[in-house]
């Protein structure tokens, strides 16, 4: 593998990394491109194949793991794996592409280590714990269960923010996107060894 850069976004459920993701995608389609994770959970109602997701069964993405094929994985929530193909990478680089990974907290650490001075991590915080259990109750997708499963992994999550090279809060989407994009574009302007410690 012959690592560029690539660039990280992390965040607790709900927090609205992935419509962060989508305004940088949009913004710059010539120089980013979407790093699709893997995932054992099955597709929601608008999700594609290899678009969203490669969604595989437990057994494939276990086999991936003892084949040594991903960068990172997790099981982020029980019985629920996700991570991040050593060949999805190669893809975007190949095309002269940064990935943008959309990935859980504990999976952006373990990339954030293995390209160290390649990355540019950015963690999106909610406004309150409150403002995200509001958020994710307005997506209508989760169980009172996985709701509380989701904001006690959240509060954890959230004790990790200041290991990320940035942190935006997101109050309001419009302004965080700006500011996702104030450090996307100094990130991609400059040269790696540069970003080098």
């Amino acid at each position: 593998m012959n690592p560029s850069k690539l660039i990280i976004i992390t965040a607790p459920s709900g927090s609205g990394k992935t419509s962060i993701v989508r305004y940088l995608l949009q913004k710059y389609p010539g120089q980013l491109s979407f790093s699709v994770s893997a995932t054992t959970r099955k597709p929601r109602e608008n999700e594609t194949e290899g678009r969203d997701y490669y969604f595989l069964s437990e057994a494939v993405f276990g086999r991936k793991i003892q084949n040594d094929e991903f960068i990172e994985w997790e099981m982020v929530y029980q019985g629920i794996y996700y991570g991040t193909l050593n060949t999805e990478l190669e893809r975007i680089w190949k095309m002269n592409k940064t990935p943008v990974l959309d990935i859980d907290v504990k999976g952006a650490l373990h990339i954030q280590r293995h390209f160290s001075g390649a990355s540019c991590s950015v963690f999106v915080q909610p406004p309150s714990v409150e403002e995200l259990k509001r958020r994710l109750e307005s997506r209508g997708t989760e169980t009172p269960e996985s709701l509380n499963a989701r904001l006690n992994k959240a509060a954890y999550e959230l004790s990790f923010k200041d290991h990320f090279n940035y942190v935006i809060i997101n109050k309001h989407l419009e302004l965080a996107c700006i500011e996702a994009d104030k450090i996307v574009s100094g990130f991609l302007q400059a040269g790696v060894t540069r970003l080098r410690k």
